[in-house]
């Protein structure tokens, strides 16, 4: 499970902790007097909301303030107001920094380079998606090693940026580093860190995800707090679920769709395949990835939340994931049977049918004990081996799904009858 973190909780919890450079500020609800000296102090400040999204300043949610009372009337209004769709926790105004240049950071785990890595361009600010590349560079960060302030002074410098300025903000990426792999992130980005001609540098906006999982993360001690969102009953119950244990992944997220349950396994996997059944009109419930070697009960209750929400409604189950190297198919599956003989022992039979791909240890088990679940509801069925595509199951399992509804029952038990697709079951049976 991943938690995201913005501006506000990196200002109250881990600016000074890690001593990286933040500008002052103070949070609604205030003391008009407060928000009086402040603005005395500072000349100007930036009221933003603390909501979990991007595009503040274009969505009009960032303003600039240099009168107490209209600073007082404009906090109220801006916690009060949704942004993207999502509600602010609350709303803060932070002291404004006047800076001679912007600097976007980033560091994240890169795929090609096997690693984390730093990303730096000296065009920071709300437009950072549209600098060309050639204006960024990126380097990779030993996990050994870290992040030296010669490794960061050097790609500065590659950028153009030299001489004091140079090395006031390598000094402050290097903390942001410390930060980064102290605390179990998977991603940080301060964008953009504000520098001054006389070297002062403030990190003026912040948003960070850590990994929940991660005994780094655990070990901070830090309450972070509730943000509202626009989470489903669905997806509310399962991200309950998956924190309740560290023994397998419960990561869901609700599309909207009405026709494919998809239990699905392996994060990759499992983008791909929702790709392929949205590509091809399999209008898939939800995405969802139930890896990393789930015990028996884990796998049952996390099919059960899903058959409890959506069974009722889903014209096809789909159960696909790549070949396993650890998750045992032969408990997963006995799992997801066992939690379809238990919805349907309470809410009577559902006759749609079931495409199921998989691979990996346990699998000959696994698919018997699924086939005699299957065969005792009535329930139509499809096996696929683990040497066929997860795209072609995912093709089969859409094309499957955009039949009649009449005629469906019928069709999926007959090779005859079943769509046409390059991909051979290994079994179709009801």
């Amino acid at each position: 499970m991943n938690v995201r973190v913005g501006e506000l909780g990196f200002l109250k919890e881990l600016a000074g902790r890690f001593k990286i450079p933040a500008p002052d500020y103070v949070v609604e609800p205030v003391a008009q007097s407060v928000v009086r000296e402040k603005l005395e102090r500072w000349g100007a400040g930036i009221i933003k909301p603390d909501v979990l999204t991007g595009k503040r300043g274009k969505a009009g949610m960032v303003r600039t303030v240099t009168d107490y009372r209209e600073a007082v009337r404009m906090l109220k209004q801006v916690a009060a107001t949704e942004v993207s769709g999502q509600q602010p926790r609350t709303a803060y105004m932070v002291q404004s920094v006047p800076a001679d240049l912007e600097v976007f950071s980033a560091i994240t785990y890169h795929s090609g380079l096997l690693g984390p890595s730093l990303t730096l361009s000296l065009e920071g600010g709300v437009d950072i998606e549209s600098v060309a590349d050639s204006a960024k560079a990126t380097i990779p960060v030993c996990v050994f090693r870290g992040l030296n302030a010669y490794e960061a002074s050097e790609a500065l410098s590659k950028l153009g940026l030299d001489g004091q300025l140079n090395a006031n903000l390598a000094r402050c990426l290097v903390s942001l580093w410390d930060l980064f792999i102290s605390t179990g992130m998977l991603s940080c980005e301060i964008n953009p860190w504000r520098v001054t001609r006389s070297g002062e540098v403030h990190a003026c906006d912040f948003k960070a995800t850590f990994d929940e999982n991660n005994r780094k993360f655990r070990d901070l001690g830090i309450q972070w707090p509730e943000y509202p969102t626009n989470e489903t009953p669905f997806e509310e119950e399962m991200k309950d679920w998956a924190a309740s244990s560290y023994r397998g992944q419960a990561h869901v997220s609700d599309l909207g769709g009405k026709r494919i349950l998809p239990i699905l396994f392996g994060g990759g996997a499992s983008t791909i395949i929702i790709e392929t059944l949205s590509q091809l009109g399999g209008d898939p419930i939800f995405l969802s990835d139930f890896g990393g070697n789930p015990p028996y009960e884990r796998m049952k209750q996390t099919a059960a939340i899903c058959f409890k929400h959506y069974l009722g409604e889903a014209t096809l189950l789909l159960i696909l994931g790549g070949k396993a190297n650890n998750t045992r198919i032969d408990v997963t599956f006995a799992a997801i049977a066992d939690a379809l003989q238990e919805w349907v022992d309470e809410h009577g039979p559902r006759d749609i049918p079931v495409v199921v791909g998989r691979g990996g240890p346990g699998l000959i088990q696994g698919l018997g004990q699924l086939k005699k679940t299957l065969d005792n509801l009535g329930m139509p069925y499809v096996f696929f081996g683990p040497d066929t595509p997860i795209t072609m199951v995912a093709a089969y399992a859409a094309e499957l799904a955009s039949l009649p509804a009449e005629p469906q029952a019928e069709a999926a038990p007959s090779t005859d009858a079943a769509p046409q697709t390059d991909a051979a079951p290994q079994e179709v049976t009801s």
